[in-house]
């Protein structure tokens, strides 16, 4: 059963009753809402006469691209997750709490944190606090250092969606989505970039090693989407993109979207100073400087607002971040 905004609250209350969720005999659903614009799946928040949680249920495509296929089973990945690190005293206070889950319906229920926000504004607040900085870095090592079950899913098929929306499409000169419909010569921008095959050499290096099998949890989409800010607090949402990979790729993106917002190159000195452990410097810089290109010239756009110049500028630190490793 598929739920959504739309699907009459009495089914929704069937269907929860009768896996032992909402078990108070008089408990009932009184609200249904959006807590915020998801992504890969269908987001609600329901409130009842007695408590409040989010319903979190996947679909066999993304939910805000219909035409993308995307495996259904990602919700159990986030599942597993947040099972791996449930132990984690630190981490504990910086995700949700799990309520219920149920495989057969694709159905994860959590904790509702309340009144919380993305910190997507931070794209046009260019701004990015030092505290907050060094929070993320920690709550990575702290995901890092889990230790996940032996049968943690490999999330092939979410990695490799993944795979071509970062280190393939964006190099396709001709892939069917047109960056002057983002911004009026962002296309001839990127032209160079996308043949350039020694670029694109070095970008396939780093997306085999992603396509590898590691051994370190990671969270696999750590960027400014997927973290909420709650007055001073951070929390860690969405990990349907986790799988045991290398600690650079987490860092990476982190240091990508850092210096997205604030044109700073220095947090990749900042990462190595604060992560407690040895990390592959040039791994590190290659991602950031991936991410950094995807994000400008690929399908998976920011609520960025730069211009031309400045985009040029970062596409330009990119490369230099690719290639002189």
């Amino acid at each position: 059963m598929f739920i959504d905004q739309q699907t009459p609250i009495q089914e929704i209350e069937k269907l929860l009753k009768s896996k032992g969720f909402l078990s108070h005999v008089d408990e009932r659903i009184t609200e249904i809402s959006k807590p915020g614009e998801g992504n890969m799946n269908v987001v609600l928040r329901i409130q009842t006469n007695l408590h409040s949680f989010i319903l979190k249920q996947s679909r066999p495509f993304v939910q805000k691209y219909q035409d993308i296929d995307a495996p259904i089973e990602r919700i159990d990945v986030e599942y597993q997750f947040y099972s791996a690190i449930a132990n984690k005293e630190v981490l504990n206070k910086h995700v949700p709490e799990i309520l219920h889950y149920s495989d057969e319906h694709h159905l994860l229920i959590l904790e509702d944190l309340g009144n919380c926000e993305d910190m997507s504004s931070l794209y046009e607040a260019k701004q990015f606090e030092k505290d907050q900085l060094e929070v993320l870095i920690t709550l990575a090592a702290n995901i890092h250092q889990s230790k996940a079950p032996q049968n943690y899913p490999e999330n092939k098929s979410l990695r490799q969606l993944n795979y071509q929306h970062i280190f393939k499409l964006p190099f396709i000169d001709d892939n069917g989505f047109s960056l002057d419909d983002v911004q009026e010569g962002l296309q001839a921008l990127s032209v160079p970039f996308k043949n350039d095959d020694k670029l694109k050499e070095r970008i396939d290096s780093v997306g085999d090693r992603y396509l590898s099998e590691g051994n370190t949890l990671l969270h696999g989409d750590y960027y400014p989407g997927s973290w909420m800010s709650k007055d001073d607090h951070i929390y860690i949402i969405d990990p349907e993109f986790s799988f045991l990979g290398f600690p650079e790729f987490d860092l990476g993106v982190l240091a990508a979207h850092y210096i997205l917002i604030t044109h700073d190159k220095g947090v990749l000195s900042t990462i190595q100073h604060i992560y407690p452990n040895e990390l592959n410097v040039n791994v590190l810089v290659q991602v950031s400087g991936i991410e950094i290109m995807r994000r400008l010239i690929g399908l998976a756009q920011l609520p960025l607002t730069r211009t031309l110049d400045e985009k040029e500028n970062l596409l330009e630190l990119a490369y230099d971040l690719i290639m002189k490793v």
